[in-house]
């Protein structure tokens, strides 16, 4: 396959005039304030049919030729093709498997039920996919003389722990901002141990997403957060690899959960450039699971997406999605205009529920993905998905970033949550007698 030279830019996302470089340290358009998109030469990458980007990205499946064994940098001439390869900073990223969950789609009636377990990545998340572009852009930056000093961003565990880790392997002070008490103690720990600044403020996510965005006024601190439009294109390829591991056939369905809407932004701007290049010939229908809780989302689908009314976001499990101002609104209603699909919500028992489900089965799941799962099982009472369907559920995180709340589930501790299936441990004597009791009283039950 002949190189051709690819190109991108930054563009407003309302279609106001106007291109900025990547590497330029902007995010809204500076004329109506909107979100900013990396557009990409399209008619350059046309030049090459479906079929040969197909061949290419297959063969750079884990390779260990530099960058392209990342399951993003394999795909580098649809993230940021420009970017020099000495300053891509890169932990192997994506190539996340596809569990397939035979028991639990059984239980459903839907067989072909398939979990993408985004948290078997380097810090136990999907932000992973968007940090690496990030960092990695902003590295170039500085080795060409720019006065970014360091990066920060607001979170709620996960992209605080993507920040850290990317900007310790690349020698870039970070800076997150956390709501105090409201993440795990693994999410907490995460950018403490990769020597970030760790900013616990008396504040929700959308109390510390305000001030990021006032203290990254100072051009000297970058923003990582999901408005910075360099994360959506490393998020998208995780639709580009779905379908690649079901050998480039589309799947009928895919679910993800959403708080702050950069993921099912990226998910849709990936399927649909796969499209419009030729790899696939149909799209997927998409669901945008929110906890019932923080969802903003959901409130603006009912009224078709007619505006977006922020909300202070309730305590929910789901503590990575309670934001109830999320700043990718418009892009992901562009998206969900694009496909057929719905947003759906869950109740905090629901939530729970379905995540004590799911691991009967075999999986060990977050309560986020908990959300998709509750989404999948509505979807499913109503008809909407078919038994013949196949159907993807986007796991978002590692289930052990948030131990604390399944110990709780089963030992019956969380607040208004009657757990209905604990399975707390069995204190007893060290007597064989008692333990044999024990046993054969766990294997009736199993009977």
């Amino acid at each position: 396959m002949a190189t051709l030279a690819y190109d991108c830019w930054l563009q407003c996302a309302r279609g106001c005039d106007g291109r900025y470089p990547v590497t330029q340290v902007i995010y809204q358009c500076p004329k109506c304030g909107g979100l900013l998109e990396v557009q990409h030469d399209m008619a350059a990458l046309k030049q090459h049919s479906g079929a040969e980007w197909r061949a290419l990205f297959e063969g750079r499946t884990r390779t260990n030729q530099w960058p392209y064994g990342s399951g993003v940098w394999g795909k580098k001439e649809w993230v940021l093709p420009a970017l020099d390869d000495d300053h891509i900073v890169s932990m192997y990223e994506g190539h996340t498997n596809l569990f397939w969950a035979q028991r639990l789609g059984t239980e459903l009636g839907v067989e072909d039920l398939w979990v993408k377990l985004c948290g078997n990545s380097h810090t136990g998340s999907f932000k992973d996919l968007g940090m690496t572009v990030l960092v990695s852009a902003v590295n170039q930056m500085i080795a060409s003389g720019s006065s970014v000093r360091a990066v920060a961003c607001a979170s709620t565990g996960d992209t605080s722990a993507a920040l850290a880790a990317y900007g310790a392997a690349a020698g870039i002070p970070t800076i997150v901002f956390l709501p105090r008490d409201k993440v795990s103690p693994a999410q907490l720990i995460q950018p403490i141990a990769n020597g970030a600044l760790v900013l616990a403020l008396d504040t929700d996510f959308d109390g510390c997403m305000a001030l990021v965005k006032e203290v990254t006024q100072d051009n000297s601190i970058y923003l990582a957060n999901s408005m910075n439009s360099l994360r959506i294109e490393g998020q998208k390829t995780v639709g580009i690899e779905i379908v690649q591991q079901f050998d480039w056939q589309v799947p009928d369905w895919i679910i993800i959960p959403v708080g702050n809407l950069g993921n099912i932004s990226a998910l849709g701007k990936g399927l649909l450039m796969m499209h419009e290049l030729g790899l696939i010939d149909r799209l997927p229908a998409l669901v945008a699971a929110q906890a019932e809780r923080a969802n903003p989302f959901y409130r603006s689908y009912q009224r078709g997406f007619e505006s977006l009314e922020p909300m202070h976001a309730g305590e929910t499990v789901a503590t990575a999605i309670q934001i109830g101002n999320p700043v990718s609104y418009e892009r992901a209603v562009k998206v969900m205009r694009r496909f057929e699909g719905c947003v759906e919500q869950a109740s905090e028992d629901e939530i729970a529920e379905a995540t004590a489900r799911a691991d009967l089965t075999g999986m060990y799941t977050c309560p986020h993905t908990g959300v998709a799962l509750a989404a999948l099982f509505k979807l499913i009472d109503r008809g909407q998905v078919k038994p013949s369907d196949r159907v993807v559920v986007i796991s978002t995180a590692h289930g052990l970033k948030f131990s604390p709340f399944k110990i709780a589930y089963h030992e019956n501790r969380l607040p208004g949550i009657q757990a209905r299936r604990p399975n707390p441990p069995v204190q007893l004597p060290a007597e064989a007698g008692a333990v044999r009791d024990a046993v054969q009283r766990f294997l009736d039950s199993r009977a």
